[in-house]
């Protein structure tokens, strides 16, 4: 029969309750698929340098983060 003291009992106990909590998150983790939807509200072109950039901020005048020029959204008739 094996001996074990208390101590070492609540530390194989520990350690392997552990090990099985870590097993489960690895094997448990699904890589979700992120859906990126971007509003082309947030879309912006600057008139000066031809960045396209972004900003969700709801305002009708945006600074280009490349030049520091600020532009104007326009609607975008397609």
């Amino acid at each position: 029969m094996i001996n074990l003291d208390f101590s070492q009992a609540i530390a194989l106990y520990s350690i392997l309750y552990i090990g099985i909590v870590f097993f489960l998150w690895l094997t448990g983790r699904k890589q979700k698929e992120k859906d990126f939807n971007l509003d082309p509200a947030y879309i912006w072109y600057c008139s000066v340098c031809t960045y396209t950039y972004i900003n969700t901020k709801e305002e009708e005048i945006s600074v280009c983060p490349r030049c520091a020029s600020f532009n104007k959204k326009t609607v975008d008739r397609q």
